[in-house]
């Protein structure tokens, strides 16, 4: 593959850089990958990046080869799967000359000396390691049980049980209390501490929010709690998409049985996005294990967006069980927690950089402008940052209205695109952007296609025409066929009425 359009002119540009990345040693390899992230993350947005991006780092390159590595086989297989391309494209200015990108697994760190006892990545456990922070930079780490055995078949790719990945900047030191999470906090402090002992206060501990409110970073800082209160403990915190991924693996390989089992060696699962755990059968599996895990006593904790009573994928005995303990929501921040939060982003910022500063009046608008999450707070410290950091450039009210205009200006909500729906559309029925575009005919292709084509109509002023154009170049009368099929089968079935309104509601929620 190449990208032309990508390098500098001049006979002598691409030898010359080319030549010069390969003979660097790996400090130099980490510098020029640090870029390729920058770049990823304006390519592909900071929701993807965050999701897929924030373990990957760049061991050599050698030959027209740039060899990336990640902490589990999960992320190797989904990049291999999805994002070789948009990492090849970004590293050509850098890479001068590569051709091909290897991805790699990651030797696990064992016995690394502790640095402080209060520091859950500095202890050496099977089956739970850290990778170095290189440069402050904050490097997520996954947790897993040992793996399990194949009962039946072949093992395609089901290695074991492999938890999502986890962020150490999310501790409770990190986490800003105020009204609007008091509960919640205090309910996740009492689970992270009484997870080793028998008598469980909350259990499970259901914690439901709207996005960027905090649910996600309270289930990091329990894991992080326990594996440093109890390292032999076994912690599992995984997305309900990661869930469904790997049952599904399991069931290619005949491994469903092991799979389930596979549980019992859990002393705190983690559940996080409980509204996207759907399938049939994904979800009858997923009821048997929370039973299993309850009735053996085993701590259990789950994030939302939505309470217990409002996921209708749940029946009535699975919503019975998750009411049972500790149900408590994250309100929306008010301005004495949103400038509590502004604070103390600006401070880890000065801890890596003294000569970084936000004047008083800039936090000031920060807070009354920013009132939808906290995610949006941190965002905008961030973006400041970055700019101060390029620039040099003392950070005022006038900057702040140029380069978050965005944010702060955020009047008229952002529209929903195509490009939007494509991505969701993508997420929820686990089909790759470029197989929705592609001229396969599968069901499993074909279904997710007419939802968003459905969909664009519904949300966008886009054409049919344009539409068409949008998901593969298809005709307008592809398109009016998706969109009556759509429109006749929720007429005859509620279940697929509900879900298409909570991808309406999450296109709204992350607009």
């Amino acid at each position: 593959m190449t990208h032309d359009g990508d390098r500098p002119e001049g006979p002598s540009a691409g030898p010359s850089r080319k030549s010069g990345a390969e003979g660097e040693g790996s400090s130099a390899i980490n510098a020029r990958g640090q870029r390729v992230r920058q770049a990823l993350k304006a390519t592909l947005g900071e929701d993807v990046y965050s999701s897929w991006f924030t373990t990957l780092e760049f061991a050599a390159f050698e030959n027209g080869t740039l060899t990336v590595t990640v902490p589990v086989k999960f992320l190797k297989n989904w990049f291999e799967t999805h994002y070789l391309d948009a990492i090849q494209r970004c590293a050509a200015i850098e890479f001068e000359g590569v051709d091909r990108i290897e991805v790699k697994l990651r030797t696990p760190v064992a016995n690394v000396p502790a640095t402080h006892s209060g520091t859950a990545a500095s202890r050496p456990d099977k089956g739970f390691s850290a990778p170095h922070a290189k440069n402050g930079e904050a490097n997520p780490l996954s947790m897993t049980v040992p793996s399990y055995t194949a009962s039946v078949g072949s093992r395609t790719g089901v290695d074991g049980l492999e938890g999502s990945p986890l962020d150490p900047r999310y501790t409770f030191d990190s986490f800003v209390v105020g009204t609007a999470n008091r509960i919640a906090h205090a309910g996740a402090m009492q689970v992270a501490e009484t997870v080793p002992d028998e008598a469980r206060g909350n259990n499970p501990l259901y914690i439901h929010a709207s996005v960027g409110h905090g649910k996600s970073h309270l289930l990091h800082a329990i894991a992080w709690e326990v594996r440093r209160r109890q390292p032999s403990a076994n912690v599992v915190y995984m997305t309900a998409e990661r869930f469904r991924f790997q049952f599904v693996e399991a069931l290619k390989a005949q491994d469903a049985m092991a799979f389930k089992e596979s549980f019992r060696l859990i002393d705190l699962l983690l559940i996080d996005d409980l509204e996207f755990m759907h399938g049939e059968q994904t979800e009858l599996e997923f009821d048997h294990i929370i039973n299993a895990l309850l009735d053996g006593g085993r701590q259990l904790v789950v994030a939302s967006a939505r309470a217990p009573s409002h996921l209708t994928r749940l029946n009535d005995r699975m919503r019975s069980r998750m009411q049972r303990g500790l149900v408590t929501e994250i309100n929306s921040h008010d301005r004495d927690l949103r400038l509590k939060i502004l604070e103390r982003r600006v401070q880890e910022k000065r801890a890596a950089d003294p000569s970084f500063e936000i004047p008083r009046d800039v936090i000031d608008l920060l807070a009354d402008k920013l009132t939808e999450s906290g995610r949006e707070l941190e965002g905008a410290v961030t973006r400041l940052y970055a700019t101060w950091q390029y620039t040099q450039t003392r950070i005022t009210l006038d900057l702040v209205e140029t380069t978050i205009r965005d944010l702060v200006n955020g009047i008229e909500p952002r529209r929903i695109k195509i490009e939007d729906i494509l991505r969701l559309i993508s997420r929820h029925y686990g089909v790759s952007k470029s197989d929705i575009l592609s001229p396969r005919r599968h069901r499993s292709v074909v279904w997710p296609r007419q939802i968003g084509m459905y969909l664009s109509k519904q949300l966008t002023t886009r054409s049919l025409p344009e539409i068409g154009r949008r998901f593969g170049d298809r005709d307008h009368t592809t398109v009016l066929h998706a969109i009556r099929k759509i429109e006749g089968e929720i007429s005859n079935d509620s279940r697929l009425k509900d879900e298409i309104e909570e991808l309406k509601r999450q296109l709204n929620v992350e607009r």
